[in-house]
């Protein structure tokens, strides 16, 4: 079992939406390092864990950035010591990124390279990115107006898939962040409803057809020379939202040709760090095809644990305290991991289209190691979970079946909003 050093160094989780920010308090904490959680909900569930040590309340979406540099040096002046910090989502990976050298002198993180960064969160820049790598990924067009729609449409092929192109900038919060249209008519609804003419931040992108077992994700860390210190792969069994989100059932598998694939891409680009990227098998070219890239900690980072109990989290923490990292042991196969409450709801929704048996769901729970609420060792962010997924439908029920509003139902509880207001990051896989 691994273990941080006599005086460990302490850490600092710049965001702990939903299950995330849990289990890296969780992982590390365990390790043996001490945890302060920043986060603007205040019912994230990592505020509730034994293993926090602090608990920080902050907005930096909202904050000003000299405010939330101040605000982050003096979390480290409180702790005494130059801790790790660790951003979860794309606007906190991107913060500190473009603003490493004002924190450098207070914390430990991985120096990427802003323009990587960048490109890596932009599905268009991504796009081109990993063209020029000779990475496979699907054909991706950024339409900036209404006549850039018009063309595409004239030589589209459907079904498109429609995403935020980069996942930290604003979003309109009627709108859903992906969707999959069938048709030129919805295609135009749907951008006109999820562009926002001002900043344009939609992009069209090629529809792999398959089901979830065509789905690929691999996680690993990146030392300051590129090279791959942690790697394993896996695939979703259910999404949350169905069809077209977060991972919410998945299973460690070995798929060597996805390994190679982003061992490459990666190298090319001079990556370092924590890395979560998503990939989809074209039957139709037989080529795995990038989707999404993270350039951080991904929210399905302990599918992918060793029989050691390594994960990225603990990888990042080992080689920024300058700790030996175990060599490789057999890959964990087969290993399951779960977040209880989106797959309840994703689970219904295969349920009502015909996609899900009860018997097939009750199969799918074996092998089943880990959750991510339910711990005898660490109960109270479980309760925190349920009390505020309650709240959560009973607002949504009240808006249902309020008079007057039972035309507008409300969308359905997916990955970003169970159990938090927060919205977690949009192109999360």
């Amino acid at each position: 079992m691994l273990r941080a050093n006599k005086i460990p160094t302490s850490v600092v989780l710049l965001g702990a939406a939903h299950h995330a920010g849990l289990a890296i308090t969780r992982s590390l904490g365990t390790l043996g390092a001490q945890v302060f959680v920043i986060d603007a909900n205040a019912r994230a569930p990592a505020f509730f864990s034994r293993y926090s040590c602090g608990r920080h309340q902050w907005d930096l979406k909202s904050a000003g950035v000299n405010e939330s540099i101040a605000f982050l040096r003096n979390v480290a002046d409180k702790i005494g010591q130059r801790p790790i910090l660790i951003p979860t989502t794309d606007h906190a990976a991107l913060f500190v990124v473009d603003h490493a050298d004002a924190l450098s002198g207070s914390y430990l993180f991985p120096r990427q390279l802003a323009a990587t960064s960048h490109a890596l969160v932009s599905k268009k820049a991504m796009f081109e990115l990993a063209t020029r790598s000779g990475i496979p990924t699907p054909a991706t067009f950024a339409p900036q107006s209404k006549a850039d729609v018009l063309d595409f449409l004239g030589t589209a092929q459907f079904p498109v898939v429609l995403k935020a192109d980069d996942g930290a900038r604003p979003w309109r919060s009627t709108a859903s962040t992906k969707c999959i249209v069938h048709g030129r008519q919805e295609l135009m609804e749907q951008y006109e409803r999820m562009q926002d003419p001002e900043v344009p931040n939609v992009v069209f992108q090629e529809y792999i057809p398959g089901g979830e077992d065509t789905i690929w994700m691999f996680n690993g860390y990146f030392n300051a020379k590129s090279e791959c210190l942690f790697g394993m792969t896996g695939q979703k069994l259910r999404q949350c939202p169905a069809y077209t989100g977060a991972a919410c059932l998945a299973i460690c598998l070995h798929n060597q040709e996805v390994y190679d694939l982003t061992i490459d891409f990666m190298k090319s680009v001079g990556y370092q760090g924590i890395l979560d990227i998503g990939y989809r098998y074209d039957a139709r070219d037989g080529k795995y095809k990038v989707l999404d890239v993270n350039p951080r900690i991904g929210a399905t980072f302990r599918l992918f644990v060793r029989p050691d109990g390594l994960d990225v989290a603990r990888a990042l923490y080992l080689d920024l305290t300058e700790q030996n990292i175990p060599e490789a042991l057999p890959f964990a196969e087969g290993r399951k991991w779960i977040v209880e409450d989106c797959d309840l709801v994703s689970s219904f929704r295969y349920f009502r289209d015909g996609k899900l048996a009860a018997k097939q769901w009750a199969r799918s729970f074996k092998n089943v190691e880990e959750c991510s609420f339910v711990s005898l060792r660490d109960p109270l962010p479980m309760l925190a979970v349920f009390i505020s997924d309650l709240f959560e439908l009973t607002v949504r029920s009240r808006k249902i079946f309020s008079p007057g509003e039972a035309a507008q139902p409300a969308a359905p509880m997916d990955a970003t909003t169970a159990g938090t207001r927060e919205t977690a990051n949009p192109t999360e896989l």
